[in-house]
């Protein structure tokens, strides 16, 4: 048991850069600032025990290997937040599905093109989708009017990405936020 606990701490093991000793390269590239020093890698340890601080190597599969000297604790920190900033900026945008009916009254249509306005400002795309039931099915015209009534009203803050098109027996239509906004 305690065997297989001990394998599961050394998986969660994060990846970090090699820093002091663990250097093995004979000749490194010490950025300070703006300007590059080409060095032995002792040389560099050295400068970065003089300053109290630790020798990190930067990028490891460059020839020679890039090192600076910073504080290990801040780098790492320095590195988390540029993760958590680049993760925020890959949201995934999501197709959103509004679904009405044909008979479907204007005050609930308006309160779909507010909740259609919602999600294109959140930058996801808004599938919009008319039903038709029974004796609806004669009227098919009607619906794709409706549909496309709501489609022109969203043009100020939406493009078509799909046009109005029949699937079975709903109508649909697919718009997203302008690339402006």
């Amino acid at each position: 048991m305690q065997k297989r606990r001990n394998t599961i701490i050394a998986k969660k093991k994060e990846r970090r850069p090699r820093l002091n000793e663990e250097i093995t390269a004979p000749e490194v590239l010490l950025v300070d600032g703006e300007d590059s020093i080409r060095l032995s890698a002792s040389d560099a340890l050295a400068r970065a025990r003089e300053q109290e601080l630790d020798l990190i190597e930067i990028s490891p599969k460059a020839n020679p290997p890039v090192v600076k000297i910073t504080d290990f604790g801040r780098y790492m920190y320095q590195q988390k937040k540029k993760e958590q900033k680049q993760k925020a900026h890959n949201k995934q945008t999501e197709v959103k599905m509004l679904r009405f009916s044909f008979r479907t009254e204007k005050h609930d249509l308006d309160r779909i093109l507010d909740r259609a306005r919602e999600f294109l400002d959140e930058r996801h795309l808004v599938k919009l989708v008319v039903r038709l039931r029974g004796r609806e099915m004669t009227n098919k015209d009607y619906a794709k009017q409706k549909l496309a009534g709501l489609v022109t009203q969203l043009t100020d803050v939406a493009d078509v990405e799909q046009e109005v098109k029949p699937q079975g027996n709903q109508f649909s239509a697919i718009v997203r936020p302008k690339r402006g906004n």
